[in-house]
């Protein structure tokens, strides 16, 4: 099994001064201890209550940061957890993420979403769709990108967005294309899409085993209908690890790994409050990945 790491939050003593070369500490003593992937959230408000942050704490524009870790880091893979498609348009999108492919040397997910976060949206001046257009946008992102990504050239007309003369110069370094991650768990549109678009899928550990699992059969369901592989799709989960707060334990996160392993998830990404002390990673890299890495 493969850890992750996904940066939400960037409340760091020292104030916006800091957030640089904490980010560089965080980045490269994660890839040092052996975490396959980095990830931030897509948004421009904090989420109210995420660790105990209010919607006004520091929020940092994910492609941006991205970049700038890609510039830090060789190996561990880099990407949204996840892109919200009604903040950009769908080509320019897929640009900055072939882009950050680049930068990366082939070290791109493309995670993308629906999007939910009404307050951010209208608190930016962003139009916030209903469910049923949202979900319209993203279908139309997810066929833009296999449209734009097998070849050079392309011209796209979906349901809610249309690119006449799109180039795709320079191309990906990823092969076929940079990995889409959907994220989300909806039985009927986002796990449908998952099933016909995405490399991944992401699923929050806080929702259960139980549901976890439902979920994947409706994934493998789709799967079927669709003539996909359901082994061909990576399996992600998301979760909170409080090491340092004596929260967790290594043996009880062991054991949360052992169960989603039984699921059938392959990599298990990790969001850690206190991340900012570096302690945690370090533990993680010396008593957690080597074992994880024999599930």
């Amino acid at each position: 099994m493969h850890i992750g790491l996904q940066i939400p939050s960037f409340k760091y003593p020292g104030g916006a001064a800091a957030v640089r070369p904490k980010l560089k500490e965080i980045a490269t003593t994660a890839e040092a201890a052996g975490f396959h992937s980095l990830w931030v959230m897509d948004h421009f408000y904090q989420i109210d209550n995420l660790f105990g942050e209010a919607y006004t704490d520091p929020m940092m524009e994910s492609y941006t940061t991205l970049g700038y870790l890609a510039g830090l880091t060789e190996k561990a893979f880099l990407g949204t957890m996840v892109t919200g498609v009604i903040y950009r348009l769908p080509s320019i999108l897929l640009k900055m993420v072939n882009t950050l492919d680049i930068v990366s040397g082939g070290r791109a997910y493309f995670g993308v979403g629906a999007g939910w976060y009404q307050q951010e949206a209208e608190g930016f001046g962003v139009r916030y769709p209903d469910t049923s257009e949202r979900f319209e946008w993203l279908e139309d992102t997810l066929q833009l990108a296999h449209a734009l990504w097998s070849g050079d050239e392309t011209s796209f007309t979906g349901r809610r967005f249309s690119a006449p003369k799109m180039t795709n110069n320079p191309r990906p370094v990823s092969q076929p294309r940079p990995r889409i991650l959907v994220g989300g768990a909806g039985p009927t549109k986002t796990l449908r899409m998952a099933a016909q678009y995405a490399d991944a899928v992401n699923f929050f550990e806080s929702s259960g085993l139980d549901k976890m699992q439902q979920a994947l059969e409706t994934l493998r369901g789709h799967c079927h209908r669709l003539g996909r592989s359901y082994d061909a799709i990576e399996k992600t989960s998301l979760s909170t690890a409080h090491l340092s707060a004596g929260e967790d334990t290594v043996s009880g996160i062991m054991e949360r790994l052992q169960a989603l392993s039984k699921l059938g998830i392959t990599h298990a990404i990790f969001n850690m409050p206190n991340v900012y002390e570096i302690a945690p990673l370090e533990a993680f890299g010396s008593e957690i990945i080597p074992a994880a890495a024999e599930l």
